[in-house]
């Protein structure tokens, strides 16, 4: 028999079992949830420059999606 296949949390640091872990990487749900709380209270951020201006910069018409489109 093959030894459980175990890693660390990215969340809390805690060993936790890989195989068969319906919330890894995490070791549970509520890392699972407090991670999503993190992306989406933007905590984590991918490095480069914004896409669409600058963060809080008012949409003006040449700046609104779509502008061009027939």
């Amino acid at each position: 028999m093959k030894p459980e296949s175990r890693h660390r949390c990215p969340r809390c640091g805690a060993p936790a079992p890989y195989e068969g872990n319906p919330y890894r990487p995490f070791c549970g749900a509520r890392c699972k949830l407090m991670d999503l709380g993190a992306w989406l209270g933007e905590e984590y951020r991918i490095p480069g420059e914004p896409a669409d201006g600058t963060p809080g910069e008012p949409e003006t018409e040449e700046t609104k999606p779509g502008k061009g489109l027939a």
